[in-house]
């Protein structure tokens, strides 16, 4: 294991800070985090993959450590930029893209832009298929339905310390409850849930719906360029369920899958497993 370093860089003059582990001329292997989260989120995972990879994890702006300035696109397409412009300013040419929950829908926008640069993609629920979404998306398409001040209060009080931990540990087995710590949501709290990052994680949620036009493009981008894919998979997920792991297979039929026992975030509860299915495709896949 290398020691993982932590950094700040101007990006669009913006403050972006970003964790770093690895050997510097080694394969990159790129991590946007999801939501509520951070770069905290790859912690464990940066430390133990770090021996013949070098791993990238910026925090967004609104998120973690990196500023929040006003006038900043807080869109989907929006951080696509900012984490094409971040990879541009750090020279990084030519990696592998782990997707997970935003992460996902970011990271594919910036692999769809520039479809020569990625080598391959590690996919773990990371939601792209409207028709697999699961029953916890019902809240949200209520809210598409009839956005009025009832449905829109439901939104804003998901963005609270409660609502994180629903986040983080939701339908997941109880018994693997223990092996969450209480840092993800009270991190999470004392980063998102300032007056200015609290609209913004609202307004993200709002975004999701302009997402589901988007998607195709996305699955259009697997079909056409097909990288070589892991899929794997916490099937406990209350937002994006087996069938939203199964589905990328129409676009990958030769995709890796692989369903753990676990949920939305296996890299707290199943690192090991994930870890080594990782190595073991991207020895194969190294770009």
């Amino acid at each position: 294991m290398s020691t993982i370093t932590h950094h700040y860089t101007q990006v669009n003059g913006i403050r972006i800070f970003y964790r770093a582990a690895g050997p510097k001329n080694a394969p990159i292997l790129l991590l946007p985090h999801g939501y509520p989260c951070s770069s905290f989120q790859y912690r464990n995972f940066m430390a133990v993959l770090s021996d013949q990879w070098r791993l990238i994890a910026p925090d967004f702006p609104g998120f973690g450590y990196s500023d929040t300035p006003e006038g900043f696109e807080y869109t989907f397409d929006g951080y696509a930029q900012l984490l094409q412009d971040f990879c541009q300013s750090l020279s990084l040419n030519r990696y592998s893209l782990y997707l997970h929950d935003y992460g996902s829908q970011i990271g594919l926008r910036l692999a769809m832009g520039a479809p020569e640069r990625v080598t391959s993609l590690i996919i773990q629920n990371g939601d792209i298929y409207e028709d697999a979404l699961g029953s916890k998306y019902d809240g949200l398409k209520e809210y598409w339905r009839n956005p009025g001040p009832e449905n829109h209060k439901k939104l804003e009080d998901a963005v609270s310390k409660e609502g994180f931990r629903e986040e983080f540990i939701g339908e997941t087995d109880p018994k693997l409850h223990n092996r969450f710590t209480p840092d993800l949501w009270n991190l999470a709290a004392s980063q998102l849930l300032t007056p200015e990052r609290h609209k913004i994680m609202v307004g993200l949620m709002e975004g999701l719906k302009q997402n589901l036009d988007w998607m195709p493009k996305a699955q259009a981008y697997l079909r056409e360029h097909k990288p070589p894919t892991i899929i794997v998979w916490g099937p406990q997920d209350g937002y994006m369920p087996e069938k939203s792991a199964k589905a990328y297979l129409r676009d990958l039929p030769n995709a890796e899958l692989h369903l753990l026992d676990g949920g939305h975030w296996l890299l707290e509860t199943h690192l090991d497993e994930v870890v080594m299915l990782v190595k073991s495709f991207l020895d194969k896949n190294s770009g």
